[in-house]
């Protein structure tokens, strides 16, 4: 294993030298810095990380909480997390991952024990219990997602609001006047998870702003969950021309039960999707969708971290912006 006194004697210079170019506690000039790294490059030297935690007071580490629940979709979940730990990568920090359905406990437990220098949180609710300690904690944070009260955090997320009114209005648009909604399964809603609940107030909003007449079900996802919601959704409005769907597991058994029920996508039913790019366009009919911009938010999350932990962030909310892109599942209403 390479030794600090080894980069320092390849480089000539001191082994004090070497340290304040790992540690940028003191100014080094740009030649005597370049001349550094470049052996620590050559020589594959990777500082020892109890030491640098030590020296800094920092431990180079971000805690991740994502809690993994079976009413999810993990592949967006995890894609989040995989575009966190990228960045983070980029910019000197490791990743800690905690999947546990743990609550505060899981934000206590990180901020008491020096785990990590900042967390970032996913799944956040309105009233997310988690809030009041990430409050008065002094540790660095930001959240993917929205709650309720975003005073004094900062938070990164798509705009869900203007997500649901944008597929209304397409919809609208197109001249269909009935809609339903298959929406995330029952618990997302009990919990008043924030995307599900913005996604739905910017849907409900639309439809009163447009006249249109929208019917919202939960669903549980898988063919025999859809099937039941899609028949409910009939027999109460017999006239639904246009479907929005915000469940990944509900898109193709949708699609199927339209098929065995000699319905047309989309001659005769119009299907939007909020839903990740690749479910949309691997859709037996490839789906008009808002796709999800998982690894942009993992990435602005990290710059907002890193920027707090650099001591240059301020609290901020970040909302990207949606993009609908039509595809061959939306059509105009079908003439009755």
């Amino acid at each position: 294993m390479v030794t600090l006194a080894e980069v320092a004697q390849h480089a000539g210079v001191s082994a004090s030298t070497v340290s304040y170019v790992l540690s940028g506690k003191r100014s080094i000039s740009a030649t005597t810095r370049q001349r550094v790294e470049r052996s620590i490059r050559e020589l594959g030297y990777h500082p020892n990380a109890g030491a640098r935690a030590l020296a800094s007071n920092r431990s180079n580490i971000i805690a991740l909480m994502v809690p993994l629940r079976t009413d999810m979709y993990v592949p967006v979940m995890m894609e989040i997390a995989i575009a966190v730990a990228t960045t983070a990568r980029t910019h000197g920090y490791d990743v800690l991952l905690l999947t546990g359905e743990e609550g505060p406990d899981a934000v206590r437990r990180v901020a008491g024990s020096g785990l990590a220098d900042g967390m970032i949180l996913m799944d956040v609710e309105l009233d997310d219990e988690r809030l009041p300690l990430l409050r008065e904690s002094a540790q660095p944070a930001v959240l993917i997602g929205l709650p309720a009260d975003t005073t004094g955090l900062t938070c990164v997320d798509l705009d869900f609001k203007a997500t649901g009114a944008l597929c209304v209005k397409h919809l609208a648009g197109l001249g269909h006047r009935d809609v339903a909604v298959i929406g995330e399964a029952p618990a997302v809603y009990e919990r008043h998870t924030g995307f599900a609940e913005r996604t739905l107030d910017g849907l409900r909003s639309a439809a009163r702003e447009t006249g249109l007449r929208l019917l919202h079900r939960p669903c549980e996802g898988g063919y025999d969950a859809t099937a039941v919601t899609v028949a409910r959704i009939l027999d109460e409005r017999p006239d639904t021309t246009g479907f929005v769907v915000q469940n990944e597991a509900a898109v193709e058994p949708l699609l199927a039960l339209l098929r065995q029920q000699g319905r047309a996508v989309p001659e005769d039913v119009s299907v939007v999707a909020v839903c990740p790019e690749q479910v949309a366009v691997q859709a037996s009919v490839r789906l008009t969708s808002v796709s999800l911009p998982a690894q942009e938010m993992g990435r602005h999350a990290v710059e907002q971290l890193v920027a707090k932990l650099d001591g240059r962030g301020g609290d901020e909310v970040v909302l990207l912006p949606p993009a609908l892109t039509v595809r061959a599942s939306s059509g105009p209403a079908p003439v009755r």
